[in-house]
């Protein structure tokens, strides 16, 4: 039953490896509360009574509000395919609603910190230091997921540098635009990766110094390696690169449905969380420079 809804979400939905993972582990947490709570009760068997105990039950625990809405998307997924293919009659959890909860702010750097790091920070001009100032670069200058840029191939950039074809969740391709900046520092890694790498003109873009694709830990430190140098920012992450494209775009007076394609999101919800953010900046900019802010 968990198998098949596994090749479900990965076959019919096209969910990312990791929201499948954390679907199944949400509903394995549920089966585990079951054997407990319910020994006699089975997945096809629970009802809304025994699904909200386990909400509160979670609540209990202490998981947060943002949490127990997740879960409770990733058991109403679960049973919503179960009534589909007919192995249950009714979904126990449609009449289950989340949790209300505040805005999330999503952290990002300001303009001057980017300057600061990529401008004017020495990156050495070998091998290393060429890419790992362009992952920075192209974090920034396209706003593409982490996993975006680990999967990234030669082929997904243009000939021209004018743009490169990323491929985001759901496997749904997307073009982004290459500027000025980002365009010269392409130039000069493919070079040096071409003379370090000749046999490997068609694999993924970015590459270790052995000459293999990267993980997702390998840019995470790259990233925090040299922003931590520049910014007393904890938590810095490839995230917040991608948060300052969207933030900096807005601000400028990007088109928020121009920022939501670049971005790769499903709604436009999703990028809305960025108009938050630059509503809060105006009012700090209002409290600090207006008479009577």
């Amino acid at each position: 039953m968990l198998n098949a809804f596994k090749n479900w979400l990965e076959k019919e939905k096209r969910y990312s490896k990791h929201t499948v993972k954390s679907y199944l582990n949400d509903i394995s947490q549920f089966q585990k509360y079951l054997l407990n709570a319910y020994p006699d009760i089975d997945l096809k068997n629970a009802d809304l009574q025994i699904v909200r105990s386990w909400v509160v039950s979670l609540i209990d625990n202490k998981f947060s509000k943002r949490t127990v809405n997740r879960k409770i998307v990733s058991l109403n997924s679960f049973y919503k395919y179960l009534e589909k293919e007919e192995v249950i009659i009714e979904n126990p959890v449609k009449n289950i609603h989340g949790f209300k909860t505040a805005d999330r702010i999503v952290k990002y750097l300001e303009i001057k910190e980017i300057i600061q790091i990529l401008d004017n920070f020495e990156f050495k001009d070998d091998f290393d230091g060429i890419r790992d100032k362009l992952i920075l670069e192209m974090l920034y200058g396209t706003g593409m997921r982490l996993s975006e840029l680990i999967n990234l191939k030669v082929l997904d950039v243009e000939p021209g540098f004018s743009s490169l074809k990323v491929l985001g969740k759901r496997n749904k391709e997307r073009i982004i635009p290459i500027n000025a900046t980002l365009k010269e520092q392409i130039r000069k890694y493919l070079k040096i990766r071409t003379e370090s790498f000749e046999n490997d003109q068609k694999g993924h873009f970015f590459l270790s110094s052995k000459g293999k694709q990267l993980y997702p830990i390998f840019v995470y430190r790259v990233v925090k390696k040299y922003l931590d140098q520049q910014t007393d920012r904890i938590n810095v992450s490839p995230h917040v690169l991608r948060h300052s494209f969207a933030t900096h775009l807005l601000s400028k007076g990007a088109d928020i449905n121009a920022i939501k394609e670049l971005l790769g999101h499903a709604n436009l919800a999703a990028t809305q969380l960025y108009t938050h953010n630059t509503i809060e900046r105006l009012k700090k900019v209002f409290k600090q420079a207006h008479p009577r802010g």
